[in-house]
C-alpha cells in the first residue's frame, strides 16, 4: 500500500520522526521514499544520519515530489506554509495533517484544488510505538487513502476515526492524557518514597504498575470498574488507598482536565 509511495514531511520535529521510525521499523517502505524539510539544518543532518532518509529546506519541494504529504509543522504557522506549497502539491496527493485544531476546510482552502485530506491527533507515545491516533476526514474521501492514513498511523500504534467535530475531545483526552498519567506515575512514585523506597525503585514500580493495569484493560476488555473490583477485596489494602482517592476528588479532577483541555483546544481552533 505504501511501498510505492514518496511520503513527504513538512516539518521534522518529533511526530514526524515517530512516523519515520515507525514506517521504517514496520517496513512499509524504503528509506528513499522518505523525504522531509526543515529549517533546522542540525535536525536535517540528524534525520539523515539515523535513518538515512532524505532532507532539504524548501517546503515546496517536498510538497511537489510527495505522494503523500504530512503537514507536520505547529498549527500558529500552518497559513505561511500552505501559501508557501499551494502552487507545487499535485492534485491526486494525500495531504495528512498532525496540526492540531487547523480544520479540514481550512487546509482545503489553504490548497485550493486538493481535496484528499486527512486530520489527525497522535499522542506522544508514538514516538515508542505505544501511540493512539484519531483520525477524522469527509466521507467523499476514497477508500483507498483511508487505509493509507491507518496504515501510517498504525506504524506507530493504534488508530481510531472519529468525526471531525470530536477532534477537541480528542485532543483533551489522549492528546493531552499521556501529561495527567506522568502526574500520577510521579506522584505514585513518590508516595513509594515517603514510605521509604528508593527513588528508582519507586518510579519503576509506578511506571510498570501504570502501563501493566493499561495493557490489562486492552487485552481482557473487561470495564475498568470490573478490574477495579477484583483488587479491592473487602477490607483490604487497595479499598483503603481508593477510598482516600475518592475523598481526594481524583476522579472529578481528571473529567474536569480533559474538559479543560478539549475547551482550550477549541479556543486554539478559532484563534488560529
Amino acid at each position: 500500500m505504501l511501498s510505492d509511495r514518496t511520503i513527504g514531511f513538512v516539518g521534522a520535529g518529533n511526530m514526524a520522526e515517530a512516523l519515520i521510525s515507525g514506517l521504517l521499523h514496520a517496513n512499509r517502505l524504503p528509506p528513499a521514499h522518505l523525504l522531509a524539510s526543515d529549517i533546522d539544518e542540525s535536525r536535517r543532518i540528524y534525520l539523515q544520519q539515523v535513518y538515512a532518509i532524505r532532507t532539504v529546506t524548501s517546503n515546496a519541494a517536498v510538497a511537489h515530489e510527495a505522494d503523500i504529504l504530512i503537514l507536520a509543522v505547529e498549527p500558529q504557522i500552518l497559513d505561511g506554509v500552505l501559501a508557501e506549497i499551494a502552487g507545487t502539491v499535485r492534485p491526486h496527493t494525500l495531504i495528512v495533517s498532525v496540526a492540531a485544531g487547523y480544520p479540514i476546510a481550512r487546509i482545503a482552502r489553504g490548497l485550493s484544488g486538493v481535496d484528499r485530506i486527512v486530520r489527525s491527533m497522535p499522542n506522544t507515545p508514538s514516538l515508542v510505538r505505544e501511540g493512539i491516533t484519531a483520525v477524522a476526514y469527509e466521507e467523499r474521501l476514497p477508500e483507498q487513502d483511508s487505509a493509507v492514513a491507518r496504515s501510517l498511523f498504525e506504524s506507530i500504534g493504534q488508530v481510531v476515526r472519529v468525526e471531525e467535530r470530536w477532534l477537541d475531545a480528542v485532543t483533551g483526552l489522549s492528546g493531552s492524557g499521556p501529561a495527567y498519567v506522568y502526574v500520577m506515575i510521579e506522584a505514585l512514585a513518590d508516595g513509594g518514597v515517603k514510605m521509604g523506597l528508593p527513588r528508582e525503585t519507586a518510579h519503576l514500580l509506578a511506571a510498570q504498575t501504570v502501563s501493566g493495569a493499561a495493557r490489562l484493560v486492552l487485552d481482557s476488555h473487561e470495564h475498568p470498574g470490573v478490574l477495579k473490583d477484583r483488587v479491592a477485596s473487602p477490607g483490604g489494602t487497595s479499598i483503603a488507598g481508593l477510598y482516600e482517592l475518592e475523598r481526594g476528588g481524583l476522579r472529578a479532577a481528571l473529567i474536569s482536565a480533559v474538559e479543560a483541555a478539549a475547551e482550550r483546544s477549541h479556543e486554539l481552533g478559532t484563534i488560529l
